[in-house]
């Protein structure tokens, strides 16, 4: 009896050993517990501001244990594989190949990244997976316990009238908190339900324990409370008298920002009927021009208004011709460097037109109906990079102000100019063409320092207007002048004093007589090579030609006379002679009338004159390439008028590089619409010509 009462014994102490174990090994575990969930919860808030994305709620998967440890900022998670989990997995895809990223309810988490899909839950992604815990919360031993609102863990309760919906029972806490059962007590059973019995009776002696203590803890709660609520008394007062304060703060901005909104809503409403105007003044003229029979144009939207369908656009040009546009369309592309309106309706041009297209390089506005009061003051003004401006076949009467110092070309042709001051040509002194024909000016109203700040220009056209003179005060560097079809009656001797460059001069068209040109007038240039006195009065060559002369167009005057030695001077020698549609005669062509041009000259037209015979000297051009004697009264060619024929002896004997050097270099000769029986003409009237295909004989008039 007593060997068995002593087996008992040791086995009652075995068990509370244990037991003792056991809780003691319990006990570390909740304190690791502990501390794994604060630093789980830190790690949630770290990983969400490293996400830097809004919280979702996503379902709640099965949870196992998620111990995290914080190394040095990062985090970085130890899982443990638990018993227990009943073979749920995760409900979240994992996005493999993609550096350990996870998705969740359309949300991309990176490596390591930890988030809260729903209150008390927490959840890792570890190398694209997810694993998700619930928070651990360590067990109270209080006699009634509530789980405050937005907590996850219980707290004892001091009354029970503070419970409410939120009081939850110790079972519920210890589901809660995850508080089960270890691995190696559930391997164990039979240790369990011996020490069952024991455990109870130790359960109630440590409850009575405890409640004796939380009496003697409730007493002194009390007296501090006491203390407390005085102070927080006054704290309440003084936070009162500052929530007033901050109260009228508040209010007065409150009343600031409802002014603010007030007056947003009037300026909006503004807008709106200023649109609804336009809109409406619109459809009125769409009306009224409906009513006339005529094309009306679409009125663009003010915002963002589409170019019309007949414009065409590429990378870098809008290209609207014939377009029946009534305004510069509202384009906004700062890409644009050419804009072609040509043939529009356009009245106006708005000092705003190009502000949205400040890098154009070339406009051309040509045929429109652009007046000078239509242009705004500064609309071409903000176009720093603009080369080009085409203003033909409008309605100005002077040249608009403001135009950038960029400008390399400008044409404002056939329009309504009729005055030049100072002032207009003002800044262009990167200006290289400027034409401005078809207009009303003239020597009275063209200042003689309108030309002056063009310190470029080199092509200068002014053709089709009033002038009766060479207009002064031309630039030094100019060097094409054009000035057909005006009234010019005289070339004085200063007219060209000043342009030492000058190259080419056009005065067809005009009234001049060759007396009415001046002995100085350009005989000294010496870069002087085309000059066009075309369709004048003129009844003689005119002497005192320039030197450097290689093009003379005399074409449709009353000449019928060439001076002898009248190119005598020219070096290197005149190589273009148009005569053609003159009156010229046998008896005014000398045989000394082309000297000075029998090496030089390259093409000579006597076509539609009164010649009868074939001139003397033109055997003699030996660089003659185009002849034209068309259209005259010739009857016959001489063997030797054209072609020089060699009479070869036997003491002769000529030199076989001075016969090619002497050879003619005919290719081309019109003869038609002369008087000539083809029939009589010699073999020899044209052997120097390379081929015969070259004479043009045929057609032939009869008497």
């Amino acid at each position: 009896m007593q060997a068995s009462s002593l087996v008992y014994y040791f086995l009652l102490v075995s068990l509370c050993i244990d037991f003792s174990q056991n809780e003691t090994s319990a006990a570390l575990r909740r304190q690791r517990r502990r501390m794994r969930h604060r630093g789980l919860r830190r790690s949630s808030y770290a990983g969400r501001r490293y996400l830097r994305q809004p919280r979702t709620k996503l379902p709640a998967p099965a949870a196992p244990s998620i111990p995290l440890i914080n190394i040095d900022d990062g985090v970085m998670g130890v899982f443990d594989s638990l018993i227990g989990l009943g073979g749920q997995e995760s409900s979240y895809s994992v996005l493999p190949g993609k550096k350990g990223q996870c998705t969740a309810n359309g949300m991309i988490m990176f490596d390591k990244a930890v988030w809260s899909p729903k209150p008390c839950i927490t959840c890792l992604c570890s190398k694209g997976e997810v694993i998700c815990d619930t928070t651990m919360c360590h067990p109270l031993k209080c006699p009634q316990t509530i789980i405050p609102a937005g907590e996850c863990c219980p707290v004892c309760s001091d009354t029970a009238s503070s419970l409410d919906s939120n009081i939850v029972s110790l079972d519920d806490i210890t589901e809660l908190s995850g508080d089960s059962p270890e691995p190696n007590d559930l391997d164990n059973p039979n240790v369990l339900s011996s020490a069952r019995t024991q455990m109870e009776e130790d359960e109630l002696l440590r409850t009575e324990v405890v409640e004796i203590k939380e009496k003697e803890v409730h007493k002194k709660d009390g007296k501090r409370r006491k203390k407390k609520g005085k102070k927080n008394q006054q704290k309440y007062k003084a936070y009162q008298k500052e929530k007033e304060h901050d109260g009228r703060k508040d209010e007065e901005r409150r009343r600031l920002f409802e002014e603010e909104e007030l007056q947003l809503e009037k300026e909006e409403i503004k807008k709106r009927q200023e649109v609804r105007t336009r809109e409406r003044e619109a459809e009125e003229q769409y009306e009224s021009d409906e009513d006339d029979g005529t094309f009306p144009i679409p009125v663009p939207p003010i915002e963002a208004p589409p170019l019309p369908a007949a414009c065409s656009t590429s990378e870098s040009t809008v290209s609207c011709i014939n377009a029946k546009l009534t305004q510069i369309p509202a384009i906004s592309d700062p890409d644009l460097t050419s804009l072609d309106l040509t043939g529009n309706i356009i009245t106006t041009i708005s000092s705003e037109a190009f502000n949205g297209i400040p890098n154009l390089e070339w406009i051309d506005l040509s045929k429109n109906n652009i007046s000078s009061s239509g242009i705004g003051p500064h609309a071409f003004k903000t176009l720093k990079k603009l080369k080009r401006l085409y203003l033909d076949g409008n309605m100005l009467v002077h040249i608009p102000s403001e135009l950038p110092s960029t400008l390399e070309e400008i044409k404002i042709n056939d329009n309504q100019l009729h005055a030049i001051d100072e002032d207009a040509l003002q800044g262009l002194k990167n200006l290289v063409t400027l034409e401005l024909e078809g207009n009303k000016l003239s020597e009275a109203n063209v200042s003689p320092l309108a030309f002056y700040p063009l310190k470029s220009l080199s092509y200068l056209r002014l053709g089709r207007n009033k002038f009766r003179i060479i207009p002064q005060g031309l630039p030094t560097t100019l060097e094409e002048l054009y000035l057909e079809n005006n009234q010019i009656e005289e070339v004085s001797e200063i007219c060209f004093n000043h342009t030492r460059k000058i190259n080419v001069i056009v005065l067809k068209h005009n009234k001049l007589e060759e007396h009415r040109i001046a002995p100085l007038a350009w005989i000294n240039q010496e870069n002087l090579e085309s000059i066009d006195l075309s369709y004048n009065k003129l009844y003689h060559v005119p002497s005192y030609l320039p030197k450097s002369l290689l093009h003379l167009i005399l074409i449709g005057n009353q000449i019928e006379r060439i001076p002898g030695y009248v190119f005598g001077h020219m070096k290197p020698g005149l190589e273009y002679l148009y005569l053609s549609f003159n009156k010229l005669t046998d008896d005014g062509i000398d045989p000394v009338s082309f000297f000075g041009a029998y090496h030089s000259l390259r093409e000579l037209f006597l076509d539609h004159n009164d010649l009868k015979s074939v001139p003397f000297g033109i055997e003699e051009m030996r660089k003659l390439r185009f002849l034209r004697l068309n259209n005259n009264k010739i009857r016959t060619v001489p063997p030797e008028r054209i072609c020089r024929t060699h009479l070869l002896d036997d003491d002769v004997h000529y030199n076989s590089e001075e016969d090619e050097n002497e050879d003619s270099r005919l290719e081309h000769v019109h003869l038609e619409n002369n008087y000539i029986n083809t029939r009589q003409l010699s073999p020899h009237s044209f052997s120097c010509i390379r081929s015969y295909c070259s004479v043009v004989l045929k057609p032939q008039k009869t008497k």
